[in-house]
């Protein structure tokens, strides 16, 4: 734990090498990244924590936002005495990231932005399919809830070939909690995302190796987003997932840890390592 801001902040580091940072996204505790850490491990610190007032992380005190979550990143860093880490944002914790590159830039390695857009607004934005799961997720039953979200995370070739009750609770122990479930630190989450605009300032990281990747069903960032993102950040590399959705890092995660590290080792001197 590491105070910060009124808020604990629970975290945990796992692995040996260059340190990584994994900034989930909304809903989501620290432990989301477990299949990030165990693929990467080998290579890289990976540092790992819920967000404030997700998980253990508590209290959430005062106003939400995307910079005060970023400042709690860097905070994470000063406890471990890291001058700089790659960074790892999904979704919001993208936008987490970018704004690390734009006000902290010397410490921030590389940015790695997952299933994300520079544009809080277009994650949040209210579509016919989104308005009717997210209905669910609030009003249906409790079984009809997690149907809802998995719909949210899962590609439709996934959900045809799985029982979904039973894929509802294997991602439960993944997202921290049942997935007919709403922590109540989302509805802040979701503030803090449509208040956030990085897109005037993208050009702004252009010094940083940044990697986007999207997924081809995914119906809250789908991957026009990441290419408008990728096209503003000179030099950028946009990868879309095949058959995959917003839950791309624990669906796809061999696919995802694969990118990743292939782009992290490019600033790490460890190619050889990662090849071998």
């Amino acid at each position: 734990m590491v105070d910060h801001d009124g808020c604990a902040l629970s975290y945990r580091v796992q692995g040996e090498g260059p340190p990584v940072v994994f900034i989930e996204g909304v809903g989501v505790h620290g432990d989301g990244w477990e299949p990030q850490v165990d693929g990467l491990g080998e290579h890289f610190r990976c540092l790992t924590f819920d967000n404030r007032g997700m998980g253990s992380s508590q209290p959430l005190v005062g106003r939400l936002s995307v910079e005060r979550m970023a400042e709690d990143v860097l905070t994470l860093l000063d406890a471990q005495g890291w001058e700089s880490a790659h960074m790892v944002g999904h979704s919001l914790g993208g936008l987490v990231a970018q704004h690390l590159g734009l006000t902290a830039c010397p410490r921030v390695r590389s940015l790695a932005l997952l299933c994300t857009s520079s544009k809080g607004s277009d994650l949040t934005r209210i579509s016919g399919p989104i308005l009717k799961l997210g209905l669910l997720t609030y009003l249906g039953t409790r079984r009809m809830k997690r149907h809802a979200f998995l719909r949210l995370v899962l590609p439709p070739s996934l959900l045809r070939e799985h029982d979904r009750d039973e894929s509802a609770a294997q991602l439960a122990p993944v997202f921290g909690h049942d997935l007919a479930d709403v922590p109540p630190v989302v509805d802040h989450q979701l503030a803090a995302l449509r208040a956030y605009d990085a897109t005037s300032r993208l050009a702004e990281l252009a010094g940083i190796d940044t990697l986007v990747v999207n997924a081809e069903h995914d119906p809250i960032a789908p991957p026009r987003f990441g290419r408008a993102l990728a096209e503003r950040i000179a030099g950028a590399r946009h990868v879309e997932i095949a058959d995959a959705a917003h839950g791309v890092t624990v669906q796809r995660a061999d696919e995802i840890n694969a990118l990743l590290l292939e782009h992290l080792s490019r600033g790490a001197g460890i190619a050889s390592a990662a090849a071998a």
